[in-house]
Formats: C-alpha cells, sequence, structure tokens
C-alpha cells in the first residue's frame, strides 16, 4: 500500500510515486543488490530486477532516499543517506546468502563500487551500467554559491535512445543534492584501488548524462582480478530501459553464473 508521510522537507504529505516503489524477490541462493541513480528511482531497473528472478537470482532493489517522490525531497538528503540504504540492504543479504553481487546504474554504479571497497568480503562481483565517479563540467565548481541562489535547475531525465519509454526520474536536478553527490564522487574515486572484486561495465557510446572518463578512471584505478568493458552502441544513458537491455541482462547473469558457480565450487572442495 502506497500511504502518503509528512516529508522531512516540508512539502506536507507525500507518495512514492507509481512504479518507483522499492522491489525485491525471489527465493535464489545467490543474492544481487541493484541501486539505482541520482534523481531516478528503481523503475530504472525494475525490468532487469524481474530478468534476474525468473533465472533463479534472490534480488533487492531499494528506493535511495529522498528519490521517486518529490525532487525537494532528494535536498533534504546527502550522500551518506544513499550509502547508508544501499550499505544496510547489502548486510541483510550476506546474512542470508554466500553469495552476494552489487549492480548499479549510474550514480548507483559509485555506491556500488563503495560498498565494494568497504566490504570486499561481502561482495562477489560487480555489474556497472554508465557509472558516474566524476564530471569534469566546470560549472559544477559554482555549486556552493548556485545552490544559495536557486534550489533546482531544469534537468535530464528519459536519457534513452528508445521512443516513448519513460524512466519517472525527476525533470528538476537539486543543487543541494547535487553537491553532496560530488563529494560521494571524490570519495569513491580515492577508494577504487580497494576495490578488489570482478567487474563487468556497460558504457553506453553515446551518453547525454555521463562523461566517458568515469569508466576509464574505474577501468584503470580498481585492483579487480578480472575486469570486461562492453561497449553498448544502441543505447544512450538509462540503457538498462533501452535498446540494449537485453544484452545487458544476460551478459550480467552470465558474469554472475561463472562467479556463483566458482564460489559454490571452492565451498563444496572444502566440505570433509
Amino acid at each position: 500500500m502506497n500511504t502518503p508521510r509528512m516529508s522531512p522537507a516540508g512539502l506536507g504529505r507525500v507518495s512514492v510515486r507509481p512504479g518507483a516503489e522499492a522491489f525485491r524477490g525471489g527465493t535464489g541462493e545467490t543474492a544481487i543488490l541493484l541501486c539505482h541513480g541520482f534523481t531516478g528511482s528503481p523503475k530504472s531497473l525494475r525490468a532487469w530486477a524481474e530478468d534476474l528472478i525468473g533465472r533463479g537470482y534472490t534480488v533487492d532493489l531499494p528506493r535511495l532516499p529522498g528519490h521517486g517522490t518529490d525532487w525537494r525531497e532528494l535536498n533534504a538528503t546527502d550522500w551518506t543517506d544513499w550509502y547508508a540504504c544501499v550499505e544496510r540492504a547489502l548486510l541483510e543479504l550476506a546474512r542470508k546468502h554466500r553469495t552476494v553481487f552489487v549492480f548499479g546504474l549510474s550514480m548507483g554504479g559509485s555506491l556500488a563500487l563503495r560498498l565494494a571497497a568497504e566490504h570486499a568480503d561481502k561482495v562477489a562481483g560487480l555489474v556497472l551500467v554508465n557509472p558516474s565517479v566524476r564530471n569534469p563540467d566546470p560549472r559544477l565548481y559554482a555549486l556552493p554559491v548556485l545552490q544559495l541562489l536557486t534550489p533546482s535547475l531544469a534537468g535530464i531525465t528519459n536519457d534513452i535512445a528508445l521512443p516513448g519509454v519513460d524512466e519517472g526520474g525527476y525533470d528538476r536536478l537539486p543543487l543541494r543534492a547535487l553537491r553532496s553527490l560530488t563529494k560521494l564522487w571524490r570519495d569513491v574515486s580515492g577508494r577504487l584501488d580497494q576495490v578488489t572484486a570482478p567487474l563487468l561495465l556497460f558504457r553506453s557510446e553515446i551518453d547525454h548524462v555521463v562523461d566517458p572518463s568515469s569508466a576509464r578512471l574505474i577501468l584503470e584505478a580498481v585492483n579487480s582480478p578480472t575486469t570486461e568493458e562492453i561497449v553498448l552502441r544502441r543505447s544512450y544513458h538509462v540503457a538498462t530501459m533501452d535498446a540494449d537491455a537485453p544484452e545487458i541482462f544476460d551478459r550480467s547473469a552470465a558474469f554472475c553464473s561463472v562467479i556463483a558457480g566458482e564460489a559454490r565450487s571452492a565451498g563444496s572442495e572444502g566440505v570433509t
């Protein structure tokens, strides 16, 4: 039931947007945590999560604080709130499942990388789609002043090549929250060498949201035993809802199947 609640941002009673609800399901031995992006919602990853359940995985797709309601709520949160949300989800999954993967889209990729750096023993592998860990746009340096002048600017939503697809994100860019996102980028960029999980990274050839330098930095800095980059040529930023979604679904499932199989084999060898 989608019950309205009082907003911490003083907006009165707010409801989660239809389709933006958190989602979990499956009864598989191997679990996958999915992290959505900045100003987005679980809607952008719902089809991926449902596909994974169909392949026998347990999934958890939380709704990050301030997302899926009203953009002004997002301005009342910061990156530590978003990270705490996915960290709680990871620890809960790790208590119940021997093997846990973390998937992330855009900022969700940044959160996934931080989880892998801080909880290396709990993350069996990472799958990232157009992850963001930096943005060279010089206008970001004006954020400390700009956020005092206006709470938001026009945002970029539905960066999807397929016509008529709606990711359900905010059409406003909350500046206080955006400034906090830049702090998350700095934090995660400084921890990339602590990432030791196998990594599969999907990058759209045309992305109007995330600069390709993010993917380059990640692939160069992590200490993952294996890394693979797959370039998506038919999709824009929200590739999980775009033309290349079937490839993302198939390849990510194959990636998890191999690693989970290795983990099961190692576990059985240790039993006497």
